[in-house]
C-alpha cells in the first residue's frame, strides 16, 4: 500500500506549519504541489523529490501525487493554509476512489482566517463565516447569496480571494451586498502575504474596504456590529460581563 498525505503548509513560513504537517513531510520521499508552494519549502526536507505544476492544474497535481503513492512509499501533496479549506483535500479524496492501493491522510494546517486574524487582533472571536469571492468554480449568484446571508445574520466574515486581474470588481460588489445589512462604519481589516516576507495589514471601515487594492494573497476581515478597535487592534468582543 502506498501512502498519500495531503498537507496544508499554513500561512507560509516554516514556523507557521503544524507539528503534524512537519512530521508527515519528514516521512515523504516525494512532495507534490503548485510551484509557488513548493518554493515555500526551500531548504526543508532536502531528501524529498519535488514535483511541481503551474496554477490551475489542481486535478493534474492530485493525480500525479496518487500515481506516485501507488508506486509505493510515502508522498505528500501540499497546498497553503489548510488542505481542507479551499485546498487540495477535496479533489484528492474524490480521485482517491480510483486508487484503492493508496491510503490517504488529511493533515490539518492553519488557514488564512486563523493566521490573518492573529495579525489583526481578534476579529473572529464570535460566530463567523468564511467566503471565497472567486467565481472560477462557484457561480457569482451563489457567492452573493452567501454573503447576504452572513451579513443578515451579523456574522463576522473572512473573505478569501477578494480580487484578481480578471475579477477586479468582486470586492466592491461584495461590499455593496454587505452594506444592505451592515453599517458603513463596521470595522474591517485586511492582511496581505500572511506570515511571509512583505506582510502588510490595516484596519478600516466597511465603507472604505471596497476600494482596497487587494489581490489573491490578501484576506479581508469584516466585523459584526460589536467589533471595535482596541489599542490599535481589531477586536470582536466575546461578551464577557464586567468588561468595559
Amino acid at each position: 500500500m502506498g501512502m498519500l498525505y495531503i498537507v496544508g503548509l499554513g500561512p507560509g513560513a516554516g514556523e507557521g506549519m503544524t507539528l503534524a504537517a512537519h512530521r508527515a513531510l519528514s516521512r515523504c520521499g516525494a512532495i507534490v504541489g503548485y510551484s509557488a508552494y513548493i518554493d515555500l519549502l526551500e531548504g526543508l526536507y532536502p531528501e524529498a523529490r519535488r514535483v511541481s505544476t503551474g496554477m490551475m492544474r489542481e486535478v493534474e497535481r492530485c493525480r500525479a501525487a496518487l500515481e506516485l503513492a501507488r508506486d509505493g512509499g510515502e508522498v505528500a501533496l501540499v497546498c497553503s493554509g489548510d488542505a481542507g479549506v479551499y485546498g487540495m483535500a477535496s479533489p484528492a479524496l474524490e480521485l482517491g476512489a480510483d486508487f484503492p492501493d493508496v491510503d490517504i491522510e488529511v493533515v490539518c494546517g492553519v488557514t488564512a482566517a486563523q493566521s490573518g486574524s492573529a495579525v489583526l487582533g481578534a476579529p473572529l472571536a464570535q460566530d463567523f463565516a468564511v467566503i471565497s469571492l472567486s467565481d472560477l468554480l462557484t457561480p457569482w449568484e451563489d457567492i452573493e447569496r452567501r454573503i447576504e446571508a452572513a451579513a443578515w445574520g451579523d456574522f463576522c466574515i473572512a473573505l478569501y480571494n477578494p480580487r484578481s486581474k480578471k475579477r477586479s470588481g468582486h470586492l466592491a460588489r461584495a461590499v455593496q451586498v454587505l452594506l444592505r445589512h451592515k453599517g458603513p462604519d463596521t470595522v474591517c481589516g485586511w492582511v496581505r502575504m500572511i506570515g511571509r516576507e512583505g506582510q502588510q495589514s490595516g484596519i478600516c471601515t466597511l465603507d472604505e474596504i471596497g476600494s482596497l487594492e487587494a489581490d489573491m494573497f490578501t484576506t479581508v476581515f469584516v466585523g459584526n456590529a460589536a467589533t471595535r478597535v482596541a489599542d490599535g487592534r481589531m477586536v470582536t468582543p466575546r461578551g464577557y460581563r464586567g468588561l468595559s
